[in-house]
């Protein structure tokens, strides 16, 4: 595993912990890391991590509009 240093201001207040998640959740929204990948990440269980995901307004629903679309004509 990578380990990646990063200098957050100090008026932000962000703590390792919430940074984590934060970045976890976000990269889940872009499609960089599956639910366990990101769950991981933010060192939660993946129950506890799609619990959270509304905190940083993502939806557990990671699923493209394009898709959804494609999926619902197939019916």
């Amino acid at each position: 595993m990578k380990h990646l240093t990063i200098e957050i201001p100090d008026n932000l207040n962000l703590n390792e912990r919430e940074t984590k998640r934060f970045l976890a959740a976000k990269m889940y929204e872009s499609g960089k890391l599956s639910l366990g990948q990101a769950a991981d990440l933010a060192g939660l269980s993946k129950t506890a991590f799609s619990e959270i995901l509304g905190d940083f307004d993502v939806s557990l629903i990671n699923y493209p509009p394009s898709d959804i679309i494609r999926d619902a004509a197939q019916f």
